[in-house]
């Protein structure tokens, strides 16, 4: 297995790279509703949703990749991992990650992105997805993940191994025996894939999760499974290989305090433990629901973990004789050359989501609490957004792969 492996954009140029310290943010990818930012209903999703979805992901500065986040109520479902993957490559060229809902899928997403490299093996050369291959528990995988594990490896797609291990139901209720389910079933995708293609970039992923008995739910942002998802990016980077995880969202129904602490907690164990790539942001209601103020919210989490998740190292801070003797004259360090030098990175300054303003401050621009602060955020990403040019013979084509799969010829949704 690669300890390292290349991301490329759209447009074929080097992105984001994987295995090589660096924690790369993408958006949930299996929901099926959104929450209203303009007016707070909870619905099914829709296409005009999901291109507002990619006009924000693609400003955004620490959530680097995108996913095919959820899907549209107005698509076949045959063809709705396709028009997911159509309207991400059309609207931005960020690198993504992604899946089939079948076998019959991947073959449609792999000419979609085949469009925009010029033959099969440019694709492999420069692959612009990772793409999630879910194992089925009990150390099985069902047919439509083995057929979706093969098509892509053999296509050199990069995949993500992502058993779905639940303490106490399908694995043990304690860690070390959890991990070591979870472990197996990694180890039987990655064995798999190797097999396919020796040398195929593959990542440890998880889905972890604790069956809470009272309740009958299970939660991903328990603690505990919060821990294994941990021990688990740990257990990938012992045995050399990038890591993945879903975490970093909430099973909160809205955004709120339990949506900012269980999203936050996830994304700090993430960079701590190293994890390469974290599947979450955006995320509500137990992976169900999109939410594109905790969107914009959850970037300027990811900003601060990855802030936190820094090198320390000397920067020309010990020994500390000249500073202490800049503190004693001047009775602070505020304009020491030390620190003019290194405050633009040595500190994060949080974008307009985040309330750190003086009470006056923060009173004259209305009072206003997270929820609407993010929702001002997305109008402004909504209206600043450009869209990248698409070549209309590109986009004709593409439309047609789509219209090839729909039952008796019918037509795609409007975008808009």
């Amino acid at each position: 297995v690669p300890a390292s492996f290349m991301l490329h954009d759209r447009n074929g140029d080097p992105y984001a790279e994987f295995g090589v310290g660096q924690t790369h943010f993408s958006p949930g990818s299996s929901g099926l509703n959104i929450l209203d930012h303009r007016s707070g209903e909870h619905r099914e999703a829709a296409t005009a949703d999901f291109i507002d979805y990619i006009k924000v992901g693609d400003q955004l500065k620490s959530i680097r990749l995108l996913a095919t986040a959820f899907s549209s109520k107005e698509i076949e479902p045959l063809v709705s991992d396709a028009w997911r993957l159509y309207l991400l490559l059309k609207h931005t060229t960020k690198a993504y990650v992604s899946g089939a809902f079948s076998e019959e899928g991947v073959p449609r997403l792999l000419q979609l992105m085949q469009l925009y490299r010029s033959d099969a093996a440019d694709l492999a050369a420069r692959p612009m997805s990772i793409c999630t291959v879910t194992a089925s528990g009990q150390f099985s995988y069902n047919e439509d993940s083995c057929g979706n594990l093969i098509d892509f490896v053999e296509a050199g797609i990069p995949v993500e191994i992502v058993p779905v291990t639940l303490m106490a139901l399908n694995a043990p209720v304690t860690t070390l025996g959890a991990a070591a389910f979870h472990t197996a079933e990694v180890l039987a995708g990655v064995t798999m894939a190797q097999l396919i293609r020796p040398g195929a970039p593959t990542l440890f992923g998880g889905a972890s999760a604790a069956f809470h008995m009272q309740n009958t739910t299970s939660p991903m942002t328990a603690i505990e499974a919060l821990r294994l998802t941990a021990v688990g990016s740990l257990m990938g980077k012992h045995l050399g290989m990038p890591t993945q995880a879903y975490t970093a969202f909430s099973e909160a129904r809205v955004l709120d305090a339990q949506a900012g602490a269980e999203t936050a907690t996830g994304a700090l164990l993430a960079v701590a433990s190293g994890m390469d790539s974290v599947s979450g942001p955006g995320m509500l209601d137990y992976l169900l629901t999109f939410s594109l103020p905790k969107l914009v919210v959850d970037d300027e989490i990811a900003a601060q973990a990855l802030h936190f998740g820094r090198d320390v190292r000397l920067e020309d801070d010990i020994p500390t004789t000249e500073l202490i003797k800049e503190l004693f004259a001047e009775g602070h360090v505020l304009v020491a050359d030390h620190t003019m030098k290194h405050w633009p990175t040595a500190l994060h300054l949080p974008g307009p989501v985040w309330d750190r303003d003086a009470r006056d401050t923060w009173a004259s621009k209305g009072e206003l609490g997270i929820g609407a602060r993010a929702t001002a955020e997305v109008d402004r990403l909504l209206e600043s957004y450009e869209p990248p040019e698409t070549d209309p013979a590109v986009d004709a084509e593409a439309r047609a792969i789509i219209k090839s799969g729909l039952s008796g010829g019918g037509e795609l949704p409007a975008e808009r």
